[in-house]
């Protein structure tokens, strides 16, 4: 395996698959398939989930809504995908905690940095929900810091699209793909990758971010074997 440890960031929106709002059920599945491949090769595999399927902080302060108020709404709905997500990879035989930046001891255990690498020493798949557990900051923000606070070998973000563009190639056909880019280069041409918090975070820590198209089955296990799949950010 290219890396020992890395942190997998998911989009809440991927969750929705085919459906308008929410969680589909196959696509949860599919990713539980496709992280069980390769963590069955001995990867220690942490996780944070996005909650735009289900809620999004700054969509509902324009909409008038308190931000911080808002923001906390976020933070449970990634609880909620992460339980979902947690399931799924129960049903196909892995073992998981849930680690949680707000309290909620009926569901998961509190994040304790030394506790989630030693479930991690142990196989077990982390999944850590609630973001950062602050207003104002993304569950980008809170993957690269688990990333850096874990020593995991790289950032691996899944997504709908298959790297990073010079456009968004979902509106424009004529946008070209990089295979790979600096995180100055990044900076330069105004990319989207990350919000600009989480990024920093990874470039002053010499974080490696993978780019790729997570909905395409067998990428995952592509890439956690060395393939070139996506854009890499180094």
């Amino acid at each position: 395996m290219k890396y020992k440890r890395i942190l997998l960031k998911l989009s809440g929106e991927a969750l929705m698959g085919e459906l308008s709002y929410g969680i589909d059920i196959n696509r949860v599945m599919q990713y539980a398939n496709d992280i069980k491949e390769i963590h069955s090769q001995g990867l220690e595999i942490a996780i944070v989930i996005g909650g735009g399927n289900i809620h999004r902080g700054l969509s509902a302060e324009k909409a008038g809504m308190d931000r911080v108020q808002a923001d906390y709404m976020g933070m449970l709905a990634t609880v909620i995908n992460s339980m979902a997500l947690q399931d799924a990879l129960e049903k196909v035989g892995l073992k998981t905690r849930l680690l949680t930046a707000i309290k909620m001891e009926q569901i998961c255990e509190p994040f304790i940095r030394r506790r989630a690498v030693r479930h991690l020493e142990k196989g077990r798949i982390v999944i850590f929900g609630a973001g950062t557990g602050n207003p104002y900051f993304t569950t980008d923000t809170a993957a690269s810091l688990r990333a850096i606070e874990i020593n995991a070998d790289a950032v691996l973000k899944g997504t709908r699209v298959d790297g990073i563009y010079t456009a968004d190639p979902e509106k424009d056909p004529s946008a070209q793909r990089y295979d790979k880019i600096s995180f100055h280069e990044v900076y330069e041409k105004g990319l989207n990758v990350m919000d600009m918090t989480a990024f920093t975070l990874c470039q002053e820590n010499n974080l490696p971010i993978i780019v790729f198209d997570m909905n395409k089955q067998g990428n995952l296990k592509k890439l956690a074997n060395g393939d070139h799949i996506g854009t890499v950010v180094s």
